[in-house]
């Protein structure tokens, strides 16, 4: 899945966020989207872990295939990575939005490092 080595090349970036002050001013989004670039990078970090736990009874909540996702956006396969994350959730428009996300405290770098 991703890149095996990719946990140890790439850190984990976060999504940048407009300022309260400037979130005030608009109804725009405030979270700036990555590149497709940094998408593939971010990708390339799901780590072949063999028993993969986020989407399973501790993970994901509705079963999604995250390693799965994690490899497809890697390689570049966007559209095929949509079509894994449809077959287990009809709105991942909302809940992408809404998600927790236990899948990434059940991720097996969390042992280690922030997955």
């Amino acid at each position: 899945m991703g890149k095996p080595t990719g946990f140890m090349e790439f850190e984990r970036a976060y999504l940048r966020k407009d300022s309260a002050e400037d979130r005030v001013q608009h109804y725009k989004e405030f979270e700036k989207r990555f590149s497709s670039e940094k998408v593939k990078t971010q990708g390339a970090r799901c780590m072949d872990c063999g028993i993969p736990f986020c989407h399973g009874d501790t993970g994901c909540p509705v079963q999604n295939y995250i390693p799965e996702w994690n490899d497809l956006v890697y390689k570049g396969h966007v559209k095929d990575a949509l079509e894994n994350l449809h077959s287990t959730n009809n709105f991942p428009e909302f809940t992408g939005r809404l998600c927790p996300a236990p899948c990434e405290s059940a991720c097996t770098l969390g042992i280690n490092k922030v997955p």
